[in-house]
């Protein structure tokens, strides 16, 4: 069990460096930051993780809340994830 343990403590921050070490949560982010993905589109990408109607309605919320933003917020918004994605506290040490 140990060297498993260790593989895993090596192989993490490699794994981070990647990105948010979450495809699948990038892909959510870069979703709900699109301006041409609907509302409904965004639920429908979600739905296996939607279980009852209010997570459906924050779900709704969530996206409304990026389609309220001007394009350059978008733009900023995006770019400050990059940052996060590649900052030092994710790099290997």
């Amino acid at each position: 069990m140990k060297p498993v343990t260790v593989l895993m403590l090596v192989a993490f921050p490699l794994y981070c460096y990647a990105g948010s070490g979450c495809s699948f949560l990038e892909e959510v982010i870069a979703k709900a930051a699109n301006a041409s993905v609907s509302t409904t589109e965004y639920r429908a990408s979600l739905e296996e993780f939607i279980n009852d109607e209010n997570t459906a309605n924050a779900v709704d919320k969530l996206k409304q809340c990026f389609l309220n933003q001007s394009v350059e917020t978008l733009s900023n918004f995006n770019v400050m994830m990059e940052i996060i994605y590649n900052s030092i506290f994710c790099e290997p040490f």
